[in-house]
């Protein structure tokens, strides 16, 4: 799945760590969603788009997929 925490923390001027402090989850929690490689649960998910102040589905979204 893919998302926009990365640029909307910064446009909060959030550290990782920060970002992680205000959730309850560690920095490397906030690096592995930012890189696509862990789906937050639906709680984390509904805090993050809170915390990063955007409806959760313009925060995430799912990966485009070709077929063909």
């Amino acid at each position: 799945m893919r998302n926009r925490v990365a640029p909307l923390r910064q446009g909060l001027n959030l550290t990782q760590e920060e970002l992680g402090r205000q959730l309850g989850v560690s920095r490397q929690t906030i690096i592995s969603i930012e890189r696509g490689r862990f789906s937050p649960s639906l709680p984390l998910a509904f805090r993050l788009a809170s915390t990063l102040n955007t409806p959760i589905d313009e925060l995430f979204f799912p990966e485009e997929t070709h077929s063909g």
